[in-house]
């Protein structure tokens, strides 16, 4: 196949960011990224604009990571309290995930929407008490996120209990 390489002019996550020569297939070169201006062809010329991409990229990461750290520092001061509903014998209906996590912090925190994948757990929370859950926001820049988990005793499975011993026939 026949390749060449460009120079990216925007962030395009899977191939590179500004100022990355990358080597791509010709016709992608050709049909999409030099039309679109996406990349430019590499030549003498555009390697002495490459100073001014990379200025340019310098100011996007800056600014990026400005902003995650403005919003770990909001985080790193939030505390949120969830109830975990529980049995008779303590044992959880169900777990807190990520996803009940960025709903509960988006809410508290009104005007943020948190990535999809910042908050990472391997499974779901089941058990009660304190947590510190890491809160990625950019690749150099992580949250600690405290959560305390309460349990809720469900009153309605006390009445299902109550209804079930009732129930059962005497024995004779």
């Amino acid at each position: 196949m026949a390749y060449t390489e460009v120079i990216l002019t925007t962030n395009l996550p899977p191939l590179g960011a500004e100022a990355d020569i990358v080597r791509v297939r010709r016709g992608y070169a050709r049909n999409f990224l030099v039309p679109h201006g996406k990349a430019l062809e590499v030549s003498k010329g555009a390697l002495r604009s490459i100073n001014h991409l990379k200025a340019r990229r310098a100011e996007r990461e800056a600014r990026e990571v400005t902003a995650a750290e403005e919003l770990a520092a909001r985080i790193n001061k939030l505390k949120l309290t969830l109830t975990l509903e529980t049995g008779e014998t303590g044992k959880a209906f169900g777990s807190i995930t990520a996803k009940d996590l960025v709903g509960k912090v988006e809410a508290e925190l009104k005007d943020v929407t948190l990535p999809r994948h910042a908050i990472t757990l391997d499974k779901g929370i089941k058990e009660s008490g304190d947590h510190e859950i890491p809160v990625r926001l950019h690749p150099d820049v992580t949250a600690k996120l405290k959560v305390k988990i309460a349990a809720a005793h469900s009153e309605e499975d006390d009445a299902a209990a109550e209804d079930t011993v009732k129930k059962r026939p005497a024995k004779s």
